[in-house]
């Protein structure tokens, strides 16, 4: 019964102590992140998330080459950091996260936090810290050799470089929009060989060179690469470079010759033609015109004809001998140059007609297509052919027509002949235009318009400095005279005149209202008619302002020579209602006089007498 007892507290030690063991690890723990990510130059925050109740001490250790090195410290009774390269970047916040600003490259590291509970425990978490640092765009370039598709063996087509990138990106070939497969062995046409320069700056440079064996399909071919890299929370980012093409040597399959001109040819027009093969490179051509001793080479397989005419007109080939072949090859095109005679109008010379009679014109070209004509004056149309009949011309007929061809299926090829029609007769006169003045005396400038053919003679009445000027089909004369108050009467005569007769108009002049004139109350002559009225008007004003003038002067005289009126006598001075003020007499009306009392009120006895 003992030896059971003791087997069974045997069997049952070994779980007792297991269990004291997890009670004791129970009694402290830690938690922190697996993995944290930064971008070099930024802080970073490395969090341990420490429980129990009892806990003593804390720490952060990183580890290299199984080396533990520990980087900050927490007790109860101290905490600080260690000396380390990292020192004075890094700190221990008091929940016990590791902070460490302005991360390097050599910051990478796996992190240990321990947490101790002493005689309870100890337990620990390790955080795995990353940094990253985008690197700068590709580039990518081509090979500047010209590659032969005949050759068999590997040529070098493109470099791509990406530069500054952390951790290690890598480079992928792309064949216009297909991902090349990275392939390091020359198996299937083309390869690249891969490699990678750690900068002293910790950054890394990658580069690939791809290797080919093109064929003439990779002619119109676009090459380009992208790095592939990463940063914190995202994978598979990536930056594309430019792209170039290969410079292939290949051979020709077809040859061209063509037009480069768009638009129908005509006289005056610069035409290129154009010779291409579809091979690589283009051959050294050859540009003639059959039965012609000239040949010419086209640089870039243009050949260039300089304002060319309807003599140019005719078959042209191009050729070039194959060097590989030793085989002539040539094509043949056929020009053909629009043209457009000058227009020729009858009568061919300026032609005069008299007024009122009629007139017939007409006009002749010809051409390489179908053509019209049309006769305009100004921009009026006036016949869509090529005959223009006026009948009874009148003086605004005169001027300059013209006839216009043009041959509507070649844009821009037209041409136009001009005549002047003439027409003579005596002078017409335009209707007269008012002559304005502000007062008598002063200058006024007439302008008289005539048409006629020849050229009329002017005679003004009466006279005064005279211009002359020629205005489209007309004549026009100035004169500037002084206003007199005969012009305001019967105006200013202007005649022109020349061997077919004479016209005659008068112009009249007017004075026009001023503010000031109005406003002191001067008469003003509006027309012809109101000027001879106002005339009489003033007239009889001034003899009837005479008249009274005399009749006050006859009334005073009497009234003095029978000494009723106190003009030159001292003694007597007469008030009513008023008084003396030194010599001034001061005379007041009584209310309700009427002004023919006035003599009364000079004979009224003085006061005293």
């Amino acid at each position: 019964m003992d030896g059971m007892r003791a087997w069974s507290l045997c069997s049952l030690s070994p779980f007792l102590l297991f269990l004291a063991l997890q009670v004791t690890w129970a009694s402290v723990s830690v938690k922190v992140a697996p993995r944290v990510e930064v971008v070099k130059g930024q802080t970073a925050y490395l969090p341990c998330d420490v429980t129990g109740s009892d806990v003593l001490t804390a720490g952060w250790f990183f580890e290299v080459a199984d080396k533990r090195t520990r980087v900050a410290f927490w007790s109860d009774k101290s905490s600080g950091v260690d000396e380390t390269p990292m020192l004075g970047r890094v700190s221990m916040a008091a929940n016990k996260t590791l902070i460490i600003s302005s991360v390097q490259f050599e910051d990478e590291h796996n992190y240990t936090c321990q947490a101790s509970a002493g005689a309870a425990g100890t337990a620990e978490g390790r955080t795995d810290l990353r940094i990253f640092y985008e690197p700068e765009e590709p580039e990518a370039v081509g090979s500047k050799n010209i590659i032969s598709v005949f050759s068999r063996t590997y040529s070098e087509v493109g470099r791509c470089t990406a530069r500054n990138g952390y951790p290690q990106p890598r480079i992928v070939w792309y064949k216009d929009s297909t991902p090349l497969p990275d392939v390091r062995n020359p198996t299937s046409g083309m390869y690249m060989i891969p490699s990678v320069v750690k900068e002293s700056s910790g950054l890394y440079t990658v580069n690939s060179v791809l290797y080919m064996m093109p064929k003439k399909e990779d002619k119109d071919s676009k090459f380009h690469c992208i790095v592939v890299y990463s940063m914190p929370k995202e994978q598979g980012k990536q930056k594309s470079s430019g792209s170039f093409t290969l410079n292939l040597n290949y051979p020709m399959e077809h040859m061209t010759f063509s037009l480069v001109n768009t638009a129908p040819l005509k006289e005056g027009d610069e035409v290129k033609l154009k010779c291409e093969t579809d091979g690589n490179p283009q051959p050294d051509f050859e540009f003639y015109k059959p039965g012609t001793p000239d040949r010419q080479s086209g640089p870039d397989g243009i050949f260039t004809l300089a304002n060319v005419t309807r003599n140019d007109s005719g078959t042209y080939k191009c050729q070039f001998l194959d060097i590989d072949t030793i085989e002539d090859h040539s094509r043949s095109l056929t020009l053909s140059v629009n043209y457009l005679d000058p227009v020729v109008i009858t009568p061919s010379k300026n032609i005069t007609v008299k007024q009122g009679e009629g007139v017939n014109l007409q006009c002749k070209t010809s051409a390489s297509a179908e053509y019209t004509l049309q006769w305009k004056t100004g921009s009026s149309e006036l016949s869509n052919n090529g005959n223009l009949a006026l009948s009874s011309v009148k003086y605004s007929n005169a001027g300059l027509y013209s006839c216009i061809a043009k041959v509507p299926s070649v844009p821009g090829l037209q041409k136009k002949a001009d005549i002047t029609l003439i027409v003579s007769g005596k002078p017409e006169i335009e209707e007269p235009v008012f002559g304005h003045v502000g007062k008598v005396g002063e200058e006024v400038t007439i302008m008289c318009s005539a048409h006629g053919y020849p050229a009329p003679q002017f005679t003004w009445t009466p006279s005064g400095r005279e211009s002359v000027s020629v205005q489209d089909n007309k004549v026009i004369s100035s004169v500037t005279l002084e206003t007199t108050a005969a012009i305001l009467k019967d105006g200013v005569t202007c005649e022109a005149s020349n061997q077919h007769g004479s016209d005659t108009k008068v112009f009249l002049v007017n004075v026009k209202a001023t503010e000031e004139s109005a406003n002191r109350g001067i008469p003003v002559f509006k027309s012809e008619s109101q000027t001879q009225t106002g005339s009489s008007g003033v007239v009889i004003a001034v003899v009837v302002c005479v008249l009274i003038l005399l009749i006050v002067v006859g009334m005073l005289y009497c009234l003095q020579k029978k000494g009723k009126l106190p003009c030159g006598e001292k003694k007597k001075k007469e008030v009513v209602s008023g008084e003396v003020n030194n010599d001034k007499v001061v005379v007041e009306m009584r209310p309700g006089e009427k002004a023919s009392e006035d003599s009364e009120l000079l004979n009224k006895p003085h006061a005293g007498q």
